[in-house]
């Protein structure tokens, strides 16, 4: 498996993916391809790595820009996050998240945020200790990871793309 950049003519295996991956989740819209591409399109899309294992796309993670309201730029999300689902628990998801992290610290990101279970997302280093909030929902899925300076407290309000895309 070898994990790099997403480069041009991607973008369909990533939507593929993608769909394939949040199609069985409760949690999920079906809105997560479209996310990925209105990033894409609105130039959010900071980070874009994929798992490439035998030539096709294996595992897709994506960071984009967000505020926390009350602290300084440099904030990041991770997500969507997508691994085909006959490979998942077998630490892809892990790998894409540790890469992309790296990345943000040598961008010199502030910070990480995301919306996800605890039990999934403590591994790779985020905490919930509910000082982010996002809209109404339960403050524990609210987490985040500092790579330098205080730790933000306040809401949280990812790229325009997670609230303008529209599931096909």
């Amino acid at each position: 498996m070898v994990i790099r950049d997403e480069r041009s003519g991607d973008e369909d295996a990533i939507r593929d993916l993608t769909e394939r991956a949040f199609a069985p989740m409760a949690f999920s819209d079906g809105s997560e391809p479209a996310i990925v591409d209105a990033l894409r399109q609105a130039g959010d899309l900071t980070i874009s790595r994929v798992a490439e294992d035998d030539g096709g796309i294996i595992g897709h993670v994506a960071f984009s820009p967000v505020k926390v309201e009350g602290a300084e730029a440099g904030w990041f999300g991770l997500g969507p996050i997508s691994v085909e689902p006959a490979r998942q628990r077998q630490g892809i998801g892990r790998a894409l998240i540790a890469q992309g992290l790296d990345r943000l610290r040598a961008k010199g990101a502030s910070g990480c945020a995301l919306i996800g279970s605890p039990d999934v997302y403590r591994g790779s280093g985020f905490i919930s200790d509910g000082q982010l909030a996002y809209g109404d929902l339960d403050r524990r899925y609210v987490m985040r990871i500092v790579f330098f300076g205080p730790a933000p407290q306040g809401m949280l309000e990812f790229a325009p793309a997670f609230e303008e895309a529209q599931v096909e």
